[in-house]
């Protein structure tokens, strides 16, 4: 089986990247091997020390798709800046940012709203199973995302044993935008942030924190600063003490926290985020009295 051996001062931690909630559709077997549908491939990889074992995919994908390439010490040194942060980057060290297919990323993000990790995957799960395309692999069988125009195709009707609830009119709608894939994507891709968050802002179910994941994660635009209950928290907490918990977050309030971090981070500051949000187990020590303990993998 093919392997990557990775250079010693190359960072990656395969299970703090899987298992952080940037993705859904990897699932990791008692002897350590991951197994993932990315775009049309099955893949299966494991870890050992500097060693990716891996299946389904040639190297240069699998170096693409992990983000291999990126300087993550230098990344990481750069968001470095204070105690609570240097705790967070201890904690999950070798955590990469994955590339993720931007269309899948899009449904994923909009299936995510008022939702936990769990509910999320078996949506998309659902979503692929109802209209992409089934895949062989080592004797089991996977589902492809599909395409917007299988979505479309199947519309309301066909989606309706996925239970979605209220998004599920999103992801029709979306479906029926994004007509052309491709050109979307290359659309998206060229923007400046500030404009593609924008343009992703016009999608059915699309606000400010799925349409900074999407950008973060799918499009690499790594200023974008994803908010959900657990940011605000900590940003609340260790940054911004004006900030208030009391009530919904606001347009406002969302804004003050990513232009915040935007300075204090810098060009990097999505990957500050994601060690910020993969350090949030265990964040004081949450017990069933906490008000967050129920929302611990609600993103």
């Amino acid at each position: 089986m093919p392997f990557i051996t990775l250079h010693q001062d190359q960072l990656f931690n395969l299970d703090a990247t899987l298992s952080c909630g940037q993705v859904f559709r990897w699932d990791r077997t008692a002897d350590g091997w991951w197994y993932g549908v990315v775009g049309n491939r099955v893949i299966k990889i494991r870890q050992e020390a500097d060693r990716l074992t891996y299946a389904g995919a040639p190297a240069s994908f699998i170096r693409h798709y992990f983000s291999l390439d990126c300087d993550l010490e230098a990344i990481l040194v750069s968001i470095d800046t204070d105690p609570f942060i240097h705790t967070c980057i201890q904690k999950g060290r070798g955590l990469r940012l994955v590339r993720q297919p931007p269309w899948e990323c899009a449904v994923s993000y909009i299936c995510s709203t008022n939702s936990n990790i769990p509910t999320i995957r078996r949506r998309i799960a659902s979503i692929a199973k109802r209209c992409g395309s089934t895949v062989e692999f080592e004797g089991n069988y996977y589902h492809t995302f599909p395409e917007p125009s299988a979505i479309s195709c199947v519309g309301h009707d066909g989606l309706a044993g996925c239970r979605l609830g209220y998004r599920e009119p999103y992801i029709v709608g979306t479906s029926g935008l994004v007509t052309d894939e491709k050109a979307w994507e290359k659309l998206i891709r060229r923007l400046p942030y500030e404009d593609a968050r924008r343009e992703l802002m016009k999608l059915h179910g699309v606000g400010p924190k799925a349409a900074d994941c999407i950008l973060l994660f799918a499009f690499q635009k790594y200023e974008a600063f994803p908010v959900d209950v657990w940011i605000r928290r900590i940003m609340q907490e260790q940054y911004l003490p004006e900030l208030s918990l009391d009530a919904p977050l606001t347009n406002r309030e969302y804004d003050t926290i990513r232009r915040f971090a935007r300075e204090l981070w810098g060009e990097y500051c999505g990957w500050a985020q994601e060690y910020l949000y993969a350090g949030r187990v265990g964040y004081h020590n949450p017990n069933p009295a906490d008000p967050l303990y129920s929302e611990l993998f609600r993103i």
